[in-house]
């Protein structure tokens, strides 16, 4: 019964679900984002950018490639959760992605920080100040 309304609507926007796919791969490729939400790479890129507009992403040149750094401090924009940080929702959907970060890192990570968590191994991901989600590859 619950399959028969695939399709139809969505708990989740295209808004949430890239900055979802975003915080798993702060480096992924424009292409791959769409191709991960099933959207088009324009409307992908549409939602970037009105995402990095409202102040929930930035985007960092990183050679050829383009790496995201997510503000997890915005709130969510519908009225009834503002009050809400973009945080909760990412933690929820990324929690099963992540390991806390112990006193023994992942192999290539040279430093763990307190407040960071390892998404996978050789980068560190961490809350830097401005509550702005960073990432790091020794």
């Amino acid at each position: 019964m619950v399959n028969e309304q695939t399709g139809r609507w969505s708990f989740l926007t295209g808004y949430a679900r890239v900055l979802i796919v975003v915080a798993r791969d702060p480096a992924i490729r424009l292409r791959d984002i769409a191709a991960a939400c099933h959207i088009t790479e324009r409307t992908a890129q549409y939602i970037v950018t009105d995402l990095e507009q409202a102040g929930y992403l930035r985007q960092e040149r990183a050679g050829r490639r383009t790496r995201y750094i997510l503000c997890l401090d915005g709130t969510l924009r519908h009225p009834t959760e503002a009050h809400l940080p973009v945080r909760a929702l990412l933690e929820l959907f990324t929690r099963h992605d992540s390991k806390r970060c112990s006193s023994d890192p992942a192999p290539g990570v040279e430093e763990c920080f307190a407040s960071c968590r390892i998404v996978e191994p050789a980068v560190c991901v961490q809350d830097a100040p401005g509550g702005e989600f960073e990432v790091t590859e020794p």
